[in-house]
């Protein structure tokens, strides 16, 4: 090659090798070779400079550098739509169980929970709830009973390893009432324990008002806005609101922030 800058670009490869990782190495000689096969010579340093860096040289370091450890090896992201009525029906009952598994290192989706649950009070949804949730009679007849679905989340944890007293894990809500006042309200009423690992949680609100100085009065909906984010799928869907919260979380982790349990303890 009799471009200077090649030369030099190709001696530095070289010479440098023992100062890189080899995967590293192996990518920057990749797009080396393949700027000198198209002949791109002329102003050859800056044009391979962006091509190391769309090879994940900075995306890579920045990655890291962007996921600050966090306190929890596993986030459980929760959501339950409940019946519901204007004026409000009592007892309400839970009819969408979800749950998200989220890698607290990665901040990535891992597994999923999910279940319809059948209400056994007010069995028939009301016009107001369907319109709300977008969940049907036809979603909840024949469901599992809320004790049913229990016993289900509990061989789910213990199957991803969540049971295990080493692991750290931590549930995660938009706002106090899923873990506050719905499923200990409901279980009250059935007679029903309330699982430990229930019994504390983190307030995505009350995370993103620490994060970003201001209390997201609309929930989800400011929150998307205050970080430019997009809303994922249907307000009030149970599961849909979790990818929302999981999205939102993600995104404060990219940007250093550190969760902590909100409640306080039972």
């Amino acid at each position: 090659v009799s471009d200077a800058s090649g030369c030099s670009m190709i001696a530095f490869l070289h010479t440098g090798a023992a100062k890189f990782p080899q995967n590293l190495l192996s990518r920057a000689r990749e797009a080396v070779s393949h700027l000198l096969l198209a002949g791109v010579l002329e102003g050859f340093s800056s044009i391979v400079s962006r091509k190391l860096a769309s090879h994940s040289f900075g995306a890579s370091m920045a990655a890291m550098s962007s996921f600050p450890p966090q306190r929890y090896h596993y986030f459980l992201v929760l959501d339950f739509e409940a019946t519901c009525d204007k004026p409000q029906i009592h007892p309400q009952e839970i009819i969408e169980f979800p749950i998200l598994k989220l890698n607290g290192r990665t901040m990535e989706i891992e597994s999923t929970f999910h279940m319809y649950v059948q209400p056994v009070v007010h069995p028939q949804l009301t016009p107001f709830c369907t319109e709300l949730t977008g969940i049907i009679q036809g979603m909840v007849d024949g469901q599992p009973s809320l004790q049913q679905v229990l016993e289900r989340v509990d061989e789910w944890m213990a199957k991803e390893g969540l049971l295990d007293p080493s692991v750290k894990s931590i549930f995660v809500t938009c706002g106090d009432w899923d873990l506050k006042v719905m499923l200990p309200g409901q279980c009250q009423y059935l007679g029903l324990p309330v699982a430990d690992y229930f019994k504390q949680w983190i307030n995505l609100k009350k995370a993103y008002s620490f994060a970003m100085g201001s209390w997201p009065k609309n929930g989800l909906l400011d929150m998307n806005k205050g970080l430019n984010l997009q809303h994922i799928g249907r307000p009030h869907s149970g599961i849909d609101d979790c990818k929302n919260i999981a999205n939102i979380m993600k995104t404060l982790a990219h940007r250093g922030f550190i969760f902590k349990q909100t409640s306080k303890p039972f």
